[in-house]
């Protein structure tokens, strides 16, 4: 379960370094910068949701992480992103629907690069 290898010291520190590895030597084949902190405007962040939440997950990773903690920071950053801004439901509906796409698509992106390059800590 996810619980047990976030208690797994050496199987943190090495999915850790393996996704920063993945990201830093271009494995990903998405566009954008996924260590980018700062966006030149709201619409650039809004574009870039996905890899603000990864790069926010990544940052949590650690030893000992309480699962909690996580899923805090993917629901808060829903909430800033997804949910405030949304003026109505279809609003809510497109910016929900098109974060989902590009979550998806960002972590099959991951998963792949992951499996083809990182087997050993990720499979």
């Amino acid at each position: 379960t996810m619980r047990t290898v976030l208690t797994s010291n050496s199987k943190v520190t090495v999915l850790r370094s393996d996704l920063h590895a993945v990201i830093d030597q271009g494995f990903l084949d998405v566009p954008g910068n996924l260590f980018q902190k700062t966006f030149r405007s709201p619409e650039e962040l809004q574009s870039n949701i996905e890899l603000k939440c990864l790069n926010d997950l990544m940052s949590l990773l650690a030893p000992s992480t309480d699962i909690r903690v996580l899923l805090n920071c993917v629901s808060s950053n829903l909430q800033a992103f997804i949910i405030q801004p949304s003026r109505s439901k279809e609003e809510f509906r497109k910016l929900a629907s098109d974060f989902q796409l590009r979550w998806n698509f960002l972590l099959s992106a991951v998963s792949k690069a992951m499996t083809l390059n990182y087997a050993d800590s990720f499979g």
